[in-house]
């Protein structure tokens, strides 16, 4: 698809912007997740040894202090059992419900961060304990006051945990988080006002290029280092033409990239990439809109028969498609310092984002009037708001939409507007 450059000084003036990096250089979250529990586990160690051995305030008997850490340390470790329950019963409850690709909770930042938490005050808590009671007959009233007030500090998180997975099972909150991390997506990989000129298709690929294909086991590609790959691109002298956009499942003998000009081995393209078994929001613009529509074709299907489900999903997809409506799309292209073209990779175009967000949707609401006419709504609006290059596909789509609501609801569906 076609794409405008978008080299080092775009990424730079809009890091400038945002404060933050461009959605095509990878994020370490991860990585910051397993951090986050050592980080906790060893100032739970260090402060475990630490603390005991200051003598401000009064004195109390070691022997109760002992007894009082032990029994915190063991108890507040219980609530890890608690955060996993709560985790699977959200995990399963959304896959059931809504769809088996949305994984907000599981990914949400409190849910490790609790456990983090939890495990450094059980690592406090028995390190201390140990210590009293081996060296000191008193100990200061700070050790106890201090396991005291880690064991509050979780409780809240648990308080915080527990208030988010009750909000991950309402319906309302689900749609509205999708939706956030969608506008946040948005905002990063889109920060340009549509261009009409940007729209025009990508250039052939150049002569000589050569394939080079993935070898290893079926897999998502969920993330793309961008700058990495300029680099070893300005280093070989060469362009790598990705095939594969973050979010498609690459399998053996798949062709991953085209490399003009050069040599790049299958082990840097690979070595550039985050891979996984599922799609994730970090540079997948597609996956709000596939996982809106799964919501909303549950709720169409016979089993379920939940129209108003479905209006509140299409609420949502109107909300994102009036935003990328305005927004220049052609962001897949990305020069180096020099200003020489070295990486593309395929992002969605204007009609990918309405095939994704609409076309199943139009065959599941034709059996609800009620689905059927906010489909109908969404589409006038968006054929009036969106620029006139783009209004084609979806005046194509609201026409079987007229036509299909006129044949299927004479009685209840509006005459067309004279003229």
């Amino acid at each position: 698809m076609s794409g405008s450059a978008d080299g080092p000084g775009h990424i730079r003036a809009r890091e400038r912007r945002r404060g933050r990096g461009s959605s095509f250089h990878r994020p370490r979250r991860a990585m910051r997740r397993d951090l986050a529990q050592l980080v906790c586990a060893v100032a739970g160690l260090a402060l475990g040894v630490l603390v005991p051995r200051i003598s401000l305030g009064p004195q109390v008997d070691a022997g109760p202090v002992v007894t009082l850490l032990f029994t915190l340390g063991f108890g507040v470790i219980s609530l890890v059992s608690i955060i996993y329950s709560m985790l699977f019963l959200v995990v399963q409850f959304s896959a059931t419900t809504f769809t088996p690709r949305l994984g907000l909770f599981r990914d949400d930042p409190i849910v490790w961060r609790a456990f983090a938490f939890t495990v450094g005050v059980f690592v406090f808590s028995i390190t201390s304990g140990l210590a009293v009671g081996a060296r000191k007959a008193t100990v200061s009233t700070l050790v106890p006051g201090t396991a005291m007030v880690f064991t509050l500090i979780a409780l809240a998180l648990m308080r915080s945990l527990q208030t988010g997975a009750f909000q991950s099972i309402q319906l309302g909150h689900s749609l509205t988080a999708i939706a956030t991390r969608a506008h946040r997506l948005f905002d990063d990989l889109y920060v340009r006002p549509y261009d009409p000129g940007a729209d025009a298709a990508s250039p052939p690929a150049a002569a000589g290029a050569t394939a080079v294909l993935w070898s290893g086991p079926a897999v998502v590609v969920q993330q793309i280092d961008v700058r990495a790959l300029v680099g070893a691109a300005r280093e070989r002298d060469c362009s790598i033409a990705f095939l594969v956009p973050p979010g498609t499942t690459v399998s053996r003998g798949m062709t991953l990239a085209e490399v003009t000009g050069g040599d790049v081995s299958e082990a840097v393209l690979r070595g550039a990439l985050e891979t996984g078994v599922e799609r994730t929001f970090d540079q997948d613009p597609d996956l709000p809109f596939r996982l809106l529509a799964d919501i909303a074709l549950r709720a169409l299907s016979p089993a379920v028969n939940d129209p108003a489900t479905a209006v509140e999903s299409l609420d949502r997809i109107e909300d994102l498609l009036t935003l990328l409506a305005g927004r220049e799309l052609s962001v897949g292209h990305f020069t180096d310092a020099a200003g020489r073209l070295r990486v593309t990779v395929p992002v969605p175009d204007w009609e990918r984002y309405l095939r994704t967000a609409v076309d199943d949707l139009l065959y599941a609401a034709a059996g609800s009037p009620m689905a059927l006419r906010r489909m109908h709504d969404l589409l006038g609006r968006l054929a009036e708001r969106a620029p006139e290059s783009r209004r084609g596909v979806v005046r194509d789509r609201l026409h079987w939409v007229d036509r299909s609501g006129r044949e299927r609801y004479p009685l209840t569906w509006p005459a067309p507007e004279a003229g």
